[in-house]
């Protein structure tokens, strides 16, 4: 398993159904050093998959660090966008629920 792999099984053991409520989106994160992912949330529930989305909500690009900092709570994923580290395309208030959709234990 991939470290970008074991990072999006992290962020699913993590996910906050309850924070959910309503929620019917799709995030995909473009990895600069490494392969997309997408994580769809919806009814509830999340799904992890490899790969493009056909119809993201949001699409993150950064690279795997920033990913794994950001995951680990090391990094705020707010001041990583606002120092450019994370970029962002689509309904970009959709990233600002990230933090309760996958809380940091």
């Amino acid at each position: 398993m991939s470290d970008l792999s074991k990072i999006f099984e992290e962020m699913k053991t993590r996910f906050n159904s309850a924070a959910a409520a309503g929620l019917d989106v799709v995030f995909q994160y473009q990895i600069d050093d490494g392969e997309p992912y997408h994580v769809t949330v919806t009814e509830g529930s999340c799904e992890v998959g490899q790969g493009e989305h056909d119809e993201p909500s949001v699409t993150l690009s950064m690279d795997s660090e920033t990913l794994k900092e950001v995951v680990s709570g090391e990094t705020d994923g707010m001041q990583a966008f606002m120092t450019g580290r994370i970029r962002a395309d689509g309904d970009i208030m959709l990233a600002t629920r990230l933090t309760a959709l996958f809380p940091v234990a």
